[in-house]
């Protein structure tokens, strides 16, 4: 049976391997060595460099946190429906 991508990507983020992953990514993310980097005397568009790493960083990590829910959300229902057929 052939997967589309949206069905292996909601697949392989329900896995608590990926949880992990972007976890720790989120946390070396915001740690000495990318702080240092962004924390620059550099303005785009009128805001400070470290400001806009650390909202961007927010923002695409609310975003993961969304395609894990939706995730969820999905097997979650596939599993419901199967257990319906079954019983």
């Amino acid at each position: 049976m052939r997967m589309t991508l949206k069905a292996l990507l909601l697949k392989s983020l329900r896995t608590r391997e990926s949880w992990v992953i972007f976890f720790v990514l989120g946390i070396i993310m915001m740690n000495y060595p990318f702080i240092s980097i962004f924390n620059k005397p550099l303005s785009v568009l009128g805001f400070p460099l470290l400001y806009l790493y650390l909202q961007l960083g927010w923002l695409i990590s609310i975003f993961v946190i969304y395609l894990f829910t939706k995730a969820n959300h999905s097997a979650n229902k596939g599993n419901d429906s199967h257990k319906g057929e079954q019983g």
